[in-house]
């Protein structure tokens, strides 16, 4: 079983998804130890035209024209909701920026097998510690937490490598429908889209499974 998740790691409904889609993988495989299920990150940018780096407070207060009094309550019920998956969420403090280059690691990593390690370290880092994705060095201090070679990502970032794969992720999506993220596409047969209630993650896995 391959499942496809479009994903952008300033999302903060995306790592929701990630641990409910986590929990329903955990109870099909409880039933079914021998399947296997392979988890793929897909790129896709919220912001890709975003320049330089600002207070995220500051960025949904001008986006959905509101004032930071709703954005800070809207940023408490995202909290509340992540706590409930075991994310401890910490947003007062995080910044917005472009993506693009966190992406394209994220795309390099796929060949290291840590693609999915990295993706959930970037998730904690933003997430819970309120650290940066955004600069070379901020993606750097994390991919050098997991052991990832510093060398090799260095060459990654200064080039224009893994771009087109972003670009293409972003294309793939809008042909499939989707405007948002998270995506869940398993087998490219089945879409969840957003971080729906695990239940329909655990319904969906089911079957797909037994389709097989």
């Amino acid at each position: 079983m391959i499942i496809e998740v479009w994903s952008d790691v300033v999302c903060p409904w995306c790592f929701i998804g990630k641990r409910r889609l986590e929990k329903g993988v955990a109870e099909i495989k409880s039933a079914n130890p021998h399947i296997e299920v392979k988890i793929r990150h897909r790129a896709f940018q919220l912001q890709p035209d975003i320049e330089g780096v600002i207070p995220t407070k500051d960025h949904l207060a001008e986006k959905y024209n509101i004032d930071k009094d709703r954005v800070s309550a809207m940023q408490a019920n995202v909290c509340s909701i992540a706590d409930g998956e075991g994310l401890c969420y910490d947003l007062e403090n995080t910044l917005s920026g472009n993506t693009m280059d966190a992406h394209r690691v994220l795309k390099w990593a796929e060949s290291t097998g840590l693609a999915q390690d990295l993706l959930e370290k970037m998730y904690s880092a933003y997430f819970e510690q309120s650290r940066p994705l955004f600069t070379h060095e901020d993606i750097l201090s994390i991919t050098d937490e997991i052991g990832l070679s510093r060398e090799d990502v260095i060459a990654v970032l200064i080039s224009d490598h893994y771009r087109d794969f972003v670009l293409q992720d972003q294309e793939i999506a809008r042909q499939l429908g989707a405007n948002g993220v998270p995506f869940f596409v398993i087998d490219m047969k089945y879409g969840i889209s957003g971080a729906q209630p695990q239940e329909v993650f655990t319904q969906t896995l089911a079957t797909a499974l037994s389709e097989k």
